[in-house]
């Protein structure tokens, strides 16, 4: 005997949000805080730098081509680490990133020299190459297209989250000397060490796909493995890897990303020192400040990706936050003499930068079959990542010429914009539905 049409499809809402409830429960706490970890590595150079620089004599062009150079190793192997994740192994791979990585980031505390800095930064990037892509990829296999924006979001408010982290940790550490070592030195060994320790947890802890998930009830596990097959059997999966990469969408993408990694990368890396200018203030001072842009974005961002999966709309949540920090970083350039002002306007950018990667993210699963999205990512965040070069790299050698961070946040304006404006050139197909 069938059951009334509306109680069935009661009894299917009322299963699909059980299981939601409990993916998010297992795995977006753990998931956020790998990668917050992961980007508290990534950007805790910005604050040792504020003591490291005078204490090794690096000028702003060396400490700025050691930030960057991190992502030219952290480009090699980001395709192919996307599609370790997608064919292989998303436990094993993230395990083996983060602990080759939690001990390179450790050991840069023992540079002594501008050659020792470059390497150690390279092999660094070439260590966490396929880390975020790989997550990327991995919500793929747990979350349904109109489910991804906000667990995107929900993973990466990590990335703000460990700014407004690492500001104050960065205060305390740089602070102390211990054993005869700087503060600085302290900051990047104890940041390191999560780093390993959560490499192993990750084995035993994540698990690949929804059909072995023993922490699942039989009926969870089978609806969200069903949905999630067919999704993938109406996904576009005559794309083939190569032709993917060819893509005029995916090229966009990668271009948007690129622009935007500027941003993302040049503020992340040098706010610290652009504050310590603008205000004359002691290195406590600088950090806690550098942390309030950071917790504004945080709730912002998870507003961003509630709101994209609700809507559907994925272009304009992604261009919009980009053009409002364009115009936030142009008000900051012309506000350098009130602190206030530039605190303000570099807060209103960072939030733009990060409340667009909720909806930009969906967008190559949304375009694509699985395999070729997975190729896709990676590329688009390998190509991506060289603005993490670019941003650190330009803002080291503008500052040095013209003694200044102005020209430094024009440039970065007219990246953001050009990000978002090209976000407007992305057409969805005929025949994609919305992820809604």
């Amino acid at each position: 005997m069938s059951l009334p049409a509306n109680t069935a499809e009661a009894i299917s809402r009322d299963l699909a949000e059980r299981t939601r409830r409990r993916v998010n429960r297992r795995l977006m706490p753990f998931l956020f805080l790998l990668y917050l970890v992961a980007y508290l590595d990534r950007v805790n150079l910005g604050f040792a730098g504020l003591s490291m620089t005078n204490e090794l004599h690096f000028s702003n062009a060396v400490f700025g081509f050691g930030s960057g150079i991190f992502f030219i190793g952290y480009c090699l192997l980001e395709i192919p680490g996307a599609l370790l994740v997608e064919m292989w192994s998303a436990r094993k791979w993230l395990a083996r990133i983060m602990i080759t990585w939690g001990f390179l980031a450790a050991g840069t505390a023992w540079i002594q020299t501008p050659q020792q800095f470059y390497w150690i930064r390279f092999f660094l990037g070439v260590a966490e190459a396929g880390f975020f892509p790989g997550l990327v990829v991995y919500l793929s296999h747990w979350y349904r297209k109109e489910d991804r924006g906000k667990a995107t979001a929900m993973f990466m408010t990590a990335i703000p989250a460990s700014q407004a982290l690492g500001a104050p940790l960065s205060a305390i550490f740089l602070k102390i000397n211990w054993l005869g070592w700087s503060g600085w030195r302290w900051l990047l060994i104890i940041e390191g060490l999560p780093a390993i320790i959560l490499g192993v947890v990750t084995i035993y802890y994540l698990t690949d796909h929804p059909r072995q998930a023993k922490w699942l009830p039989a009926d969870e596990r089978d609806w969200l493995a069903d949905e999630l097959e067919r999704e993938k059997s109406s996904d576009k999966a005559h794309v083939a890897v190569w032709k993917a990469l060819r893509d005029k969408n995916v090229l966009l993408l990668c271009g948007i990303y690129f622009f935007g990694l500027i941003n993302n990368y040049g503020l992340s890396l040098w706010l610290p020192k652009i504050v310590q200018r603008i205000s004359n203030l002691d290195v406590t001072q600088v950090s806690l400040i550098c942390a309030i842009p950071y917790f504004v974005a945080v709730p912002l961002m998870l507003v961003a990706g509630w709101h994209t999966d609700r809507s559907g709309e994925r272009k304009w949540h992604t261009a919009l936050p980009r053009l409002l920090a364009a115009c936030a970083l142009l008000a900051a350039a012309f506000a350098a003499d009130s602190v206030t002002l530039s605190v303000i306007a570099l807060s209103v950018a960072i939030v733009g930068l990060y409340c667009a990667h909720p909806a930009s993210w969906p967008l190559p699963t949304m375009l694509l079959g699985r395999t070729a999205a997975a190729a896709s990512i990676g590329m688009i965040n390998s190509f991506g990542n060289l603005g993490g070069f670019v941003g650190p790299y330009t803002i080291g050698k503008l500052s040095a010429a013209s003694g200044g961070f102005y020209l430094s946040l024009l440039a970065l304006a007219g990246c953001a914009l050009m990000s978002g404006l090209l976000v407007l050139l992305v057409r969805v197909p005929r025949g994609v539905a919305p992820t809604r």
